[in-house]
């Protein structure tokens, strides 16, 4: 194909400033159309970018060769089983699902299907993170290693998230909380254990993690603290040495485009088990259901 057209679901914030123009930019993909369950997003954001507003899901399956979602995770994990089932490869955002079942539910079906999947990890498409995850001694970090990633935002404070409503519910540890986890796992090691998680308010998460080599790491989580801007570090410590991280993407579009052209490698290799695919974003869950579930206890 000379392009992969894409479909994209979603008409909120997310698909508005980083989906649709990255999508419409890509020299590789074609920004075939865009579906959302009320039209009006969809025509808005076709008369700026271009493709066709469809008006049900299954008009939009039929035109494409890819879905991008940006859409809630309850919507995410209905809507991504029939996308593969039809054999279309996915651009999925996080969490996978609004439950660990339902992520389970999907990933299998996207399995099943074979097709590429992909997920919108958006830290680890920017250049300054890989940079540092590449500083880092390669293999399992061991027990004299110690992480400390803290993230606090003001998002559901003010500006153009602080209308969501899954976000109100979940919380930080739901949006930001896979962003980081994904990230110490691949500079650690996998996450084999949740040791202890703590959800207070406003929208404060602290979690203990330990990775399969001894390693340690620790969250401080927030979308509801008033700061501005965001803050963000990871640091790793240890027999690791000293590597801090600082640098967060800021313009998620660059990134997204870094993901565009890794899909469209993998795509065109016949790979269906990236790096970031669908399995990658349920192992991710599992670590932070887990971490819900200690939080409730």
């Amino acid at each position: 194909m000379d392009q992969l057209r894409v479909g994209l679901v979603g008409g909120g914030p997310w698909a508005r400033s980083v989906h649709a123009p990255a999508l419409a930019a890509h020299p590789g993909v074609e920004l075939a159309g865009v579906w959302t369950r009320r039209a009006e997003p969809a025509r808005e954001i076709t008369a700026v970018h271009g493709g066709t507003a469809f008006a049900e899901f299954d008009e939009l399956l039929e035109e494409v060769d890819a879905v991008a979602f940006a859409v809630p995770p309850a919507v995410q994990g209905a809507l991504v089983v029939p996308a593969a089932a039809a054999g279309k490869h996915v651009i999925l955002d996080k969490p996978l699902a609004e439950s660990l079942p339902a992520a389970e539910h999907a990933a299998a079906a996207i399995a099943e299907a074979g097709v590429c999947s992909t997920t919108v990890f958006t830290l680890r498409f920017h250049p300054p993170v890989r940079a540092w995850l590449a500083g880092l001694p390669a293999g399992p970090a061991d027990a004299d290693t110690t992480a400390t990633a803290r993230w606090l935002s003001g998002a559901l404070l003010g500006g153009p998230y602080s209308a969501s409503a899954w976000r109100a519910e979940r919380g930080a540890l739901l949006d930001i909380g896979p962003h980081l986890v994904e990230l110490l796992d691949a500079a650690l090691g996998e996450v084999v254990a949740v040791e202890f998680a703590h959800g207070g308010e406003p929208d404060l998460w602290r979690v203990g993690l330990r990775h399969v080599g001894g390693a340690r790491s620790t969250l401080t989580l927030s979308l509801a603290m008033p700061v501005d801007p965001t803050e963000m570090e990871v640091t790793a410590f240890g027999s690791v040495g000293r590597h801090v991280l600082t640098d967060r993407p800021s313009d998620a579009t660059v990134s997204y485009v870094a993901l565009l052209d890794e899909l469209l490698d993998a795509i065109a290799g016949g790979r269906a088990d990236g790096p970031f695919s669908a399995a990658r974003s349920l192992h991710v869950q599992r670590v932070l259901a887990r971490a819900e579930e200690l939080a409730r206890e």
